[in-house]
C-alpha cells in the first residue's frame, strides 16, 4: 500500500496543493468539497463564520472527506493556532504578521519543546492523523506548518527578517489587504500589475529562504500565475461563493423552460 503524503511532505516536496476557502460554519460543506477533489480545505475563523466548536467539527469532516485540514485564525490569536491543532489542523495560517517577532511567537504555539512552547494535549489530532499520541509528538514538529500571512507594507518591510525565523514554516499572501496597504488605503487591487510584481517578489524570497509560500488566488488564471511564481499552497474556490454561482447557473438553466424564476432577493 502506497503511504499517504502529509500536507507538509507535499508542500516541501514542491507539489502545489490547491485548497478550498471555508466561510460558512456547516460541517457538510467542507466535508463536499473534499469529497469533490480538493486536496484540501481551509476554514477561515478570521472572517468566516465559524467558531470554535463549529472548526472542531467541520476539521473532523473534512478529514471523512479524504483532504488535508487547514485554519486560519483570527488576529492576534495564538492560543487558538495550538488549540486548532489539537483538534486536528494540520496547517495554521496567521493574519497579519508584521515582524519576526510575532511570525516567531505564532510559530512556536505550534511546536513543542524544544523548538516551541506548545502544550501537549493533541488526543483529537492524533485521531485524524490516524497516529498513536506518540507518532503524533515525533511527527508534529515537522508535519504541523505554520504559515505567517504577508499582507503588509510593514510585512513587506520585514520579509527578510520574517522568512529568517527558524520555527516558521513559511508565509501566505493575501493579496487583497497588500494591495490596500501598498496603495495607502485607495484601492483593492488582489489581481492588479503592481500585486502580481510583488507577490512574485515575495514567492522567490521564500523559495530562496527554504521556506513554503502560499497565496490567495482570485480567478483561475491566477492559479496559473501563482503556480509560475512558484507559490505551493494556492486557495482557489471560496464555498459560499461556489454555491451562489451554481444556485444562479441552475435557476439559468430552466429559464428558459419557464419564464424568470429570479426570486425576491434580500438587501441587508
Amino acid at each position: 500500500m502506497t503511504k499517504k503524503l502529509s500536507l507538509a511532505e507535499k508542500l516541501r516536496s514542491g507539489q502545489p496543493v490547491i485548497t478550498a476557502w471555508s466561510l460558512l460554519p456547516a460541517p457538510i460543506l467542507p466535508e463536499l468539497l473534499a469529497r469533490a477533489g480538493y486536496p484540501a480545505v481551509t476554514l477561515d475563523l478570521q472572517h468566516g463564520m465559524h467558531d470554535f466548536n463549529e472548526a472542531r467539527d467541520m476539521l473532523a469532516a473534512i478529514a471523512l472527506g479524504g483532504a488535508h485540514r487547514i485554519v486560519r485564525v483570527p488576529l492576534d490569536d495564538n492560543a487558538s493556532a495550538a488549540r486548532l491543532a489539537d483538534v486536528g489542523a494540520e496547517c495554521v495560517i496567521a493574519p497579519m504578521i508584521n515582524s519576526a517577532k510575532e511570525a516567531s511567537a505564532f510559530a512556536r504555539a505550534l511546536k513543542y519543546p524544544p523548538v516551541g512552547d506548545r502544550s501537549y494535549g493533541p488526543f483529537r489530532a492524533s485521531v485524524l492523523s490516524g497516529l498513536s499520541n506518540e507518532d503524533y509528538l515525533e511527527r508534529a514538529n515537522t508535519e504541523i506548518l505554520s504559515l505567517a500571512m504577508v499582507e503588509s507594507r510593514e510585512a513587506l518591510d520585514a520579509l527578510d527578517d520574517i522568512l529568517a525565523v527558524p520555527e516558521l514554516d513559511g508565509i501566505f499572501v493575501g493579496p487583497s489587504d497588500l494591495s490596500i496597504s501598498m496603495s495607502n488605503g485607495e484601492a483593492v487591487d488582489p489581481n492588479g500589475e503592481e500585486t502580481a510584481r510583488t507577490c512574485a517578489m515575495i514567492a522567490e524570497k521564500a523559495t530562496q529562504a527554504g521556506k513554503i509560500s502560499g497565496i490567495f488566488c482570485l480567478g483561475a488564471e491566477k492559479v496559473k500565475e501563482a503556480v509560475d511564481q512558484g507559490y505551493k499552497l494556492i486557495t482557489h474556490g471560496i464555498d459560499a461563493a461556489l454555491l451562489d454561482s451554481a444556485a444562479k447557473a441552475a435557476l439559468g438553466e430552466v429559464e428558459a423552460f419557464v419564464g424568470s424564476v429570479e426570486g425576491d432577493r434580500a438587501t441587508y
